[in-house]
C-alpha cells in the first residue's frame, strides 16, 4: 500500500498546460506530486476533501518589490493567502545583493513608496551574503512560505561599483573597469540561477534619503552602450532582460525592441511594463500590442509586455502617491518631506500658477489628471467624503486643482483619495489578457503601502474568467502558471507526477465580487505602519508549498515563516 504525506481528494485538477481538466486525486509525498488518480483510502497522513473546487499548480507573482520584506518576514504571507507559491524579486533594477543598507534604503523608498527605516533595517540586520551566490544560500536558508527567484538588479550593481554619488550622475559613465566589474557581477549571478538583469529608464523613479534626494535611480543614468554589454551576457545564457522604460519617450521602445530581437542572432528575452488601457491615452495599448506582434514575428518572439489584469486603481494620502513624479512641480513637493515645509509650499501662489498649468498640459501622460475622476474616500472634514475634487470645486467656486491643493494643505495625509489610471473597461481586458504578446505580471507585491500592489492578481483574473467566460479556464490558469514559470525557466507552475508539490485549492464558491475591496494589513516588521491590501479569504481554500499545506481560507499553519522551511531560492534552467 502506497502511504502519502498529503492526497487531495476530488478536485477539478488542472495542470498548469493549458489540458483540459480532470476531476481525480493528487498523491504527495516528501514535497513532490507522486500519484494523479484515483488513491486508496486510508494512505495518507492527511486528506483534503477539494470537491466543487479547482486544483491548480500554485501561481507565479513575477513582479514584486519583496527584496526588504523577505529578510524579516519570510513567510511573504500577503502573496501566500492568494494562491502564489513562487515569486520572482529584484525587479526594476533594485536588489539587496551588492548595494550596502544605506544605498538600498535610498535605491527602494521613494520609487517603491516603503519607509525608509523599514528597508535600512533589514538589509542592516540580516546582510550576510557577499555576492550571489552567498545571497541565494542566505534566503534558502529562511523559512521560506513561497519560493523566490530573482534579477540583479542594475542600479544595486551601478551604486556598487560606481559609488551612488558618480552612479547617479548625469555626466560620469563607468570607466572600462568599472564596465568589466559589472560583467563579472552579473555573471556571477547568472551562475548562482538568477533569471536575469532588471533595468529601469523611468523619469519618476527617484532615490529617497538625505545624501543625494530626488536624483534619479542608477540605471536611468547608463547609456544604451552599457546596456548593450550587459544584454549580451543574457542573450548568451537564454535569461531575461526586465525594464521600465521612460514612457515620456516612446522613441526609446525602439531600442528595447532592437535588443529583444534575433534575426542574425539569438532573440533576447525582454519583458517590459505595462500593457495597460491607460485612460489619459486609450490608443497606447493597441499601439503597444500592435509593435510587439511585428517585433516577435520578426525578431523571434523574445518581447512581452508586462500585464496586471485588474483595475489599475489608486489611492493617496495627500498628495503622497507616485503618479505626481510625472511633472515637475508634483515632484517638487513629493520632494519636501517636512510637513509643514510641503504645507506651506503648496499653499503659495507662486507655485500653484505653475502646479495648475502642469496639471492641466497636454502631451503624453499615464495619470488622466481629472479631478472629476478622483473620489475622497476618508477626511477630518466629513463633508467632501465621497465627492470628487471636482464636484466640491463647483460647489465652492474655485479649480478642481484648487480644491486638490486646499484640502491637502489644511489635513495633509489624513486626506485620501482614489482614482482609476487604467483597465477600466473589461473588454479590453478581456483581449489584453488573450494577447500572446503579454505575460500577467506588474502586481508590485511588497511595494506601495498605499495599495498600487495587487496581491491576489490572479485570484481576481481567475474570478473575471469564471463569471465573463471570455477564455477557457484552463487557459487562464495556463497563462497565471505554467506559462511564466516556463519563460521564466523555473521549476514551478506544472502540476504533473515529478513536480513540485506547489499547489493552490479554489474555491469557485468564494467568488462573491469582495476580491476588490481594501483592507488594512500591519506592515510585516514595521510596527505600528499599514498598508493597503485586497482580501478574498473565501477563494483560496488552500495554498501548499513543498508539500506543506502553508493556508487554509484566512487561517496560516503553525510555524508559517517561523520554523517552517516550505519554499526555497528556484534557480533559473
Amino acid at each position: 500500500m502506497s502511504h502519502y504525506s498529503l492526497v487531495i481528494r476530488n478536485g477539478t485538477v488542472f495542470d498548469g498546460a493549458g489540458s483540459a481538466p480532470v476531476r481525480t486525486d493528487v498523491g504527495v509525498h516528501e514535497g513532490k506530486i507522486v500519484a494523479l488518480g484515483a488513491i486508496e483510502a486510508g494512505t495518507a497522513e492527511r486528506e483534503i476533501d477539494a470537491a466543487g473546487k479547482w486544483v491548480i499548480p500554485g501561481m507565479l507573482d513575477v513582479h514584486t518589490h519583496y527584496d526588504a520584506e523577505v529578510l524579516g518576514s519570510p513567510g511573504l504571507g500577503e502573496s501566500v493567502r492568494h494562491g502564489v507559491t513562487s515569486v520572482v524579486l529584484g525587479n526594476c533594477s533594485l536588489s539587496t545583493v551588492y548595494a550596502d543598507a544605506d544605498d538600498c534604503a535610498d535605491l527602494f523608498a521613494r520609487v517603491e513608496a516603503l519607509p525608509w527605516d523599514a528597508v535600512h533595517s533589514a538589509v542592516k540586520e540580516h546582510k550576510t551574503w557577499t555576492d550571489p551566490q552567498s545571497y541565494a544560500e542566505a534566503i534558502n536558508a529562511l523559512p521560506l512560505g513561497c519560493n523566490v527567484a530573482g534579477f540583479l538588479g542594475h542600479s544595486d550593481i551601478r551604486a556598487a561599483v560606481m559609488g551612488l554619488d558618480r552612479a547617479t550622475s548625469p555626466d560620469v559613465a563607468p570607466t572600462d573597469a568599472e564596465l568589466a566589474r559589472m560583467k563579472t557581477m552579473l555573471t556571477d549571478a547568472l551562475d548562482a540561477g538568477f533569471v536575469g538583469l532588471s533595468t529601469i529608464r523611468s523619469s519618476f523613479s527617484k532615490l529617497e534619503g538625505t545624501r543625494w534626494p530626488a536624483r534619479l535611480l542608477p540605471s536611468t543614468y547608463a547609456g544604451w552602450r552599457e546596456f548593450g554589454v550587459l544584454n549580451e551576457l543574457l542573450r548568451a545564457r537564454g535569461r531575461i532582460h526586465q525594464s521600465t522604460p521612460n514612457l515620456a519617450k516612446r522613441s526609446e521602445m525602439a531600442r528595447y525592441f532592437a535588443q529583444s530581437m534575433g534575426r542574425k542572432r539569438k532573440p533576447l528575452k525582454t519583458t517590459i511594463i505595462s500593457a495597460a488601457d491607460v485612460k489619459a491615452d486609450r490608443t497606447v495599448v493597441r499601439m503597444a500590442i500592435a509593435a510587439a506582434r511585428i517585433v516577435n514575428k520578426l525578431g523571434g518572439d523574445g518581447f512581452r509586455w508586462q500585464h496586471l489584469p485588474v483595475p489599475f486603481e489608486v489611492y493617496a494620502d495627500g498628495i503622497d502617491v507616485v503618479v505626481f513624479e510625472e511633472f515637475g512641480s508634483g515632484a517638487a513637493a513629493l520632494n519636501i518631506r517636512d510637513v509643514i515645509a510641503r504645507g506651506e509650499l503648496l499653499a503659495d501662489e507662486s507655485f500653484r500658477r505653475r502646479f495648475r498649468e502642469e496639471m492641466t498640459a497636454s502631451g503624453f501622460k499615464v495619470w488622466h489628471r481629472d479631478l472629476h475622476d478622483a473620489e475622497i474616500v476618508a477626511c477630518p472634514d466629513a463633508s467632501v467624503v465621497g465627492k470628487s475634487f471636482g464636484a466640491i470645486a463647483v460647489e465652492r467656486g474655485v479649480s478642481p486643482v484648487d480644491m486638490l491643493l486646499d484640502l491637502a494643505v489644511a489635513h495633509g495625509t489624513a486626506l485620501r483619495w482614489r482614482t482609476t489610471i487604467a483597465n477600466d473597461r473589461d473588454d479590453v481586458l478581456d483581449r489584453l489578457q488573450q494577447s500572446a504578446q503579454v505575460q500577467v505580471g506588474f502586481a508590485d507585491s511588497g511595494a506601495h503601502l498605499r495599495n498600487m500592489a495587487f496581491y491576489n492578481f490572479g485570484v481576481r483574473m481567475l474570478e473575471r474568467v469564471h463569471a465573463r467566460k471570455f477564455m477557457p479556464l484552463e487557459t487562464a490558469v495556463h497563462r497565471l502558471t505554467g506559462e511564466l514559470a516556463d519563460w521564466y525557466g523555473l521549476d514551478a507552475g506544472h502540476l504533473a507526477v515529478g513536480s513540485r508539490a506547489d499547489i493552490a485549492i479554489i474555491d469557485p464558491a468564494g467568488f462573491d465580487g469582495s476580491s476588490a475591496a481594501y483592507a488594512e494589513s500591519p506592515m510585516p516588521g514595521l510596527d505600528g505602519v499599514d498598508r493597503m491590501v485586497n482580501r478574498n479569504d473565501q477563494a483560496v481554500a488552500a495554498t501548499i508549498v513543498a508539500g506543506h499545506v502553508l493556508y487554509e481560507y484566512g487561517v496560516f499553519a503553525e510555524g508559517f515563516g517561523t520554523t517552517v522551511h516550505a519554499g526555497q531560492f528556484l534557480p533559473a534552467r
